[in-house]
C-alpha cells in the first residue's frame, strides 16, 4: 500500500526531532521486501519520484512512498536464505575374509603332503556398497542484491548567444547551476579540453569574428575622438 499522507507527516516530524524513523520495504521494492531501513532525509516530491532517502545497511538509497510502509510493532527483519544442508556421509565399506581349515595329516609311514595355501577361489572378499549414492541436495538460489536506483543524468551546457558566453549544469530535473556569463577566454579553455574535431575551430572562429568587430569599433571611436580633439583645439580649448 505504501506510506499515507498522515504517515509521511509523522516521518517529517520525527526527522525534525533529530530521530530516524524506521520503515519496512513493501513488495514493490523488489528483493528487499520485508527488510527494515531508517529514513534519513525527505527531498522535494515535486522534483523527482524517488524523494525519500533510506539508509539500508551501509547504503543510502532513494525510494518512492509506494516502496515503503510503517512496520507493525514488534516486527523483525525478514530472515535470510537457509543454510546449505550438508549431505550424509556414505557408509564405510565392510571387508570379510573366509578361509577353510587346514587339511588333516595322513597316517605315518607315508610322506606328509605339502601344505598349500587355500585356493584363491576359497578366499572371499566382499565389500558392501550402498545401493545408490545419496541424492545431491539442491542449492538454494542466491539472493539478489538490493534494488539500486539509477542515478539521474548530469548535463553541463556551454552556450553562445548574441555575443555572450554562458555555462550551466542540470542533474535530472534539478538545476544545479543556472546559466551565468563567462569570459570568451574561459569558454575557449573549456572547449580545449574536448577532443572533438570541429568544435574548437568553431569557437575560435566566433572569437576571431568578435575580435575583428571590436577592433573596428575601437578604430571608429579613435577617429571620432581625434575629430573631437581637433574641434576642441579650434575652439581654443
Amino acid at each position: 500500500m505504501g506510506l499515507s499522507a498522515k504517515e509521511l507527516t509523522q516521518i517529517k516530524e520525527t526527522l525534525a526531532a533529530g530521530k530516524r524513523p524506521r520503515v519496512m520495504f513493501t513488495e514493490s521494492a523488489g528483493q528487499i521486501a520485508g527488510q527494515m531501513g531508517h529514513v534519513v532525509q525527505l527531498d522535494d516530491p515535486g522534483k523527482q519520484e524517488d524523494w525519500i532517502l533510506v539508509k539500508f545497511g551501509a547504503d543510502i538509497l532513494p525510494f518512492p512512498p509506494a516502496d515503503l510502509a510503517i512496520p507493525p510493532k514488534g516486527a523483525a527483519p525478514a530472515k535470510g536464505a537457509p543454510k546449505k544442508a550438508e549431505p550424509p556421509a556414505p557408509p564405510q565399506p565392510e571387508f570379510k575374509i573366509v578361509r577353510e581349515p587346514a587339511p588333516k595329516q595322513q597316517a605315518p609311514k607315508q610322506q606328509a603332503p605339502i601344505q598349500q595355501e587355500p585356493p584363491a577361489s576359497k578366499q572371499e572378499k566382499t565389500v558392501s556398497e550402498p545401493d545408490s549414492a545419496p541424492p545431491a541436495p539442491r542449492k538454494p538460489a542466491a539472493p539478489k542484491g538490493p534494488k539500486v536506483k539509477p542515478l539521474p543524468s548530469f548535463t553541463v551546457t556551454l552556450s553562445y548567444t548574441e555575443g555572450e558566453w554562458t555555462v550551466g549544469a542540470v542533474q535530472g530535473a534539478k538545476t544545479l547551476a543556472k546559466p551565468y556569463l563567462i569570459k570568451p577566454a574561459e569558454a575557449l579553455k573549456m572547449v580545449g579540453l574536448l577532443d572533438v574535431p570541429g568544435v574548437q575551430e568553431a569557437v575560435e572562429q566566433i572569437l576571431s569574428t568578435e575580435r575583428a568587430s571590436a577592433q573596428a569599433h575601437a578604430e571608429k571611436l579613435r577617429a571620432e575622438l581625434a575629430e573631437l580633439e581637433v574641434k576642441l583645439a579650434e575652439l581654443g580649448g
